[in-house]
């Protein structure tokens, strides 16, 4: 499928919407003319961010580590439109620690919102899918779910379960009319380093190939219009991780030991 696609009347769900990815992603598709469900864990925000969108934007609480939450969530927006034609599972957070000094909960908590959120709400809008034979799902993923690096263990080990799970989704709707892509991106410009890095350092070693969460949307929606099965922000790490891939695993750590200890 090339060209552009037309969201007019088109129902979408982007979870983490709150800021960052996840609400550049949202606003492009409501400027593209869809009706964009943004959810989250707290409406406070979304209130007022779906206030300043307009009419075709809704709020929705969203707890995607929650399995109950998400029942609850999907079952109004259903009731609210009647379908979902568009999901973007973006929710999702890092730690970067040390294997060794990292807690238990802290692998627990990252898979359970980071990958099992996006099983979650996967499975909630796949049944319409199916019945309707179309629809999207977008799933943000990492460029870490293909390269992982010293500190980020617990979070590209979420990533690289996305990945998988995208992958292999792909192949069982293959002929079904459900498109299913993926989107990984390097170090954006966004609160999860709030979390994942509060010293700063991680940041700083990487300003120069950072990204602002406008470009994800913009390449997300690209992604979108051209039928990608994958995207990766920027383009040459997406490379740069396939390469790494095909060289020999030695090598590769040797390069990282000396090159990449940024975090």
């Amino acid at each position: 499928m090339m060209g552009t696609m037309r969201y007019d009347g088109k129902i979408a769900v982007v979870t983490g919407a709150s800021g960052g990815i996840g609400g550049s992603v949202a606003e492009a598709l409501h400027e593209r003319g869809a009706h964009v469900v943004l959810a989250a864990r707290s409406v406070d925000k979304l209130n007022d961010f779906a206030e300043k969108l307009g009419s075709r934007a809704m709020a929705v609480a969203l707890d995607v580590a929650d399995e109950h939450s998400v029942a609850r969530a999907f079952e109004e927006i259903e009731a609210r439109f009647g379908r979902v034609d568009l999901l973007v599972n973006n929710a999702g957070f890092g730690r970067f620690e040390l294997v060794a000094d990292a807690p238990a909960d802290s692998f627990e908590s990252m898979m359970n919102v980071n990958y099992f959120g996006t099983v979650r709400c996967t499975r909630a809008v796949l049944p319409g899918m199916l019945s309707r034979r179309e629809g999207w799902i977008v799933n943000v993923a990492s460029i870490a779910g293909k390269t992982a690096t010293a500190k980020s263990a617990g979070y590209a080990a979420t990533k690289h379960a996305v990945l998988g799970f995208t992958n292999a989704l792909r192949q069982e709707l293959h002929g079904t009319g459900i498109r299913v892509m993926a989107v990984n991106p390097g170090p954006v410009r966004t609160a999860f380093f709030d979390i994942a890095d509060p010293e700063g350092g991680y940041v700083n070693g990487v300003k120069s190939m950072m990204v602002t969460p406008e470009r994800v949307a913009r390449e997300t929606l690209a992604g979108l219009d051209r039928g990608r099965a994958e995207v990766n922000v920027p383009g040459w790490l997406g490379a740069a991780a396939r390469l790494s891939q095909a060289l020999p695993i030695g090598l590769v750590n040797a390069f990282s030991a000396r090159f990449l200890k940024l975090k």
